[in-house]
């Protein structure tokens, strides 16, 4: 039976690789995400998809959003939290006191990385299918060794706690929640621009495998925890780099 699975930061990079292993299923796929045009572009490529731009750190936004896919779909089977990254991408501000741009900073990544995935997570809680609904978000390996952006590390990290919590609270209904955080994974718009190729063979270096991860990865990393094979898997974080940071 066809399952609707609602994913944040769809249109692009990991969120869309997921969006594709899910519809290869059969799936419905619902694309959330802050830009029309991409959102439009992608839920076009895959099929019966279904998208609604929001900005997801908007509480009057999401339940917007919350309530559309209410409306249109009923119940969510699979909550893909993806949307999220790079601080520094965002509109800077010019601050002559050091503390006022510190600020800015943390702020802005804990509203892309955390503060998203919580609203979107605690507007769709109550539609969740019970039992065997799946939420799963995506946090990286910054959060265990940070980065260039202690912010963004700190972000991501936060994500796990309350997964965990989440995790007790609706496993009683027979839902699971779990974390995946990656390596640096090519071709995603992370960055402004493409690495050099002395960083990502450093990066890859790092690696076990010796190479950089792929969206489809990570993608099906999160396919597989969101399917019944994982139904008794829950609280956890899943890292997908390569063995580039050791387990915890």
């Amino acid at each position: 039976m066809a399952r609707t699975v609602v994913i944040s930061g769809g249109g692009t990079g990991i969120g869309f690789a997921a969006a594709e292993s899910f519809a290869a299923d059969g799936d419905r796929v619902v694309l959330l995400g802050r830009r029309e045009e991409v959102l439009a572009r992608a839920a076009g490529r895959l099929p019966s998809a279904g998208h609604f731009a929001v900005d997801l750190s908007d509480p009057a936004d999401v339940l917007r959003a919350a309530s559309f896919v209410e409306r249109e779909y009923g119940a969510v089977d699979v909550l893909v939290n993806s949307a999220g990254g790079n601080g520094n991408r965002e509109e800077q501000r010019a601050h002559s006191d050091p503390l006022a741009a510190l600020e800015h900073d943390w702020t802005t990544n804990f509203r892309l990385n955390t503060l998203t995935a919580a609203l979107l997570t605690e507007a769709l809680k109550d539609h969740l299918a019970t039992p065997g609904g799946r939420v799963l978000f995506l946090s990286s390996i910054a959060a265990y060794r940070g980065s260039g952006s202690a912010a963004y590390g700190a972000s991501k990290a936060a994500l796990h706690p309350y997964a965990f919590q989440l995790a007790r609270t609706l496993g009683p209904r027979g839902i699971t929640v779990n974390v995946v955080a990656p390596g640096w994974v090519e071709d995603t718009d992370f960055f402004a621009e493409p690495l050099a190729q002395e960083r990502r063979s450093a990066l890859a270096a790092e690696t076990a495998t010796g190479r950089v991860a792929r969206p489809g990865d990570v993608a099906q990393t999160l396919h597989w925890l969101a399917s019944s094979a994982a139904g008794h898997i829950t609280a956890q974080v899943i890292q997908v780099n390569g063995g580039a940071e050791r387990s915890h």
